[in-house]
């Protein structure tokens, strides 16, 4: 490019060739970017109302098979256990789509940390290369966390306590039988946990089997619950998190 060729030159030069010219003044430049922050906090905004409707749906599914298994005596557990399956595969979806906001999130959070809010109360010198991770993430958009940690995340956030409402709802199903007899000083505990291992049973599976998976299941819920690294969230630069 010759040294006397300006950005306003190259850019009467894009317009006459029909190419999208860079911006050639501060002004242009602002404009771009306001709307490039609306449409990145447009896309952040769709990905957190998939979230939201994947949590709702979770929420009814357990709503809808809790009253269905509490409602009557007869009823099966295993419709608990059914639930159970649900929201795991909804949280798996969730999963997905939380790995999409974090992308769009992180833009519009670089956004407005090192370029709005330095405009509104500027405390130094603009790091030239605050954009840099930006710009590298639109030429190759890349997750910024995996699978499991996504699972992770919203598995503390929201699920974990759907997970708790229907162990507490499966215990109680299965016990509830025991619970309701008479109450004798000569109970055989012995024989009331036989009574409900043998509830637990879940066609030709025993109940002891059966018991064994779920205690599993949800020690693996509470690992992977505890064990996630919440440091490099929105939570180590504030209180406010989406």
């Amino acid at each position: 490019m010759p040294a006397d060729m300006s950005p306003l030159s190259l850019s009467n030069d894009a317009r006459r060739t029909g190419s999208p010219g860079l911006p050639a003044t501060p002004m242009e430049t602002i404009n771009t970017m306001v709307h490039y922050y609306r449409g990145e906090l447009s896309r952040m905004a769709g990905w957190r109302d998939r979230i939201d409707r994947t949590s709702n749906w979770a929420i009814t599914v357990v709503a809808a098979l809790l009253s269905v298994s509490l409602s009557t005596p007869t009823s099966h557990h295993g419709v608990l256990l059914f639930a159970m399956l649900l929201v795991t595969l909804l949280l798996i979806i969730e999963a997905r789509r939380y790995r999409f906001f974090d992308v769009y999130r992180a833009r519009v959070r670089q956004l407005e940390r090192f370029y709005f809010a330095e405009i509104l109360n500027p405390r130094g010198q603009l790091d030239q290369d605050w954009a840099a991770p930006i710009a590298k993430s639109l030429r190759k958009p890349e997750f910024l966390i995996s699978y499991r940690d996504a699972a992770c995340r919203r598995l503390r956030r929201n699920y974990c306590w759907l997970y708790l409402i229907l162990l507490l709802a499966w215990a109680l199903k299965i016990s509830s039988s025991t619970l309701q007899r008479p109450a004798t000083a000569g109970r055989d505990m012995t024989l009331a946990l036989e009574h409900v291992v043998a509830n637990a049973a879940l066609g030709p599976v025993p109940g002891l089997v059966v018991i064994g998976l779920v205690v599993l299941f949800y020690a693996a819920i509470a690992y992977f619950s505890l064990k996630v690294d919440m440091s490099d969230t929105e939570l180590a630069h504030g209180s406010v998190h989406v």
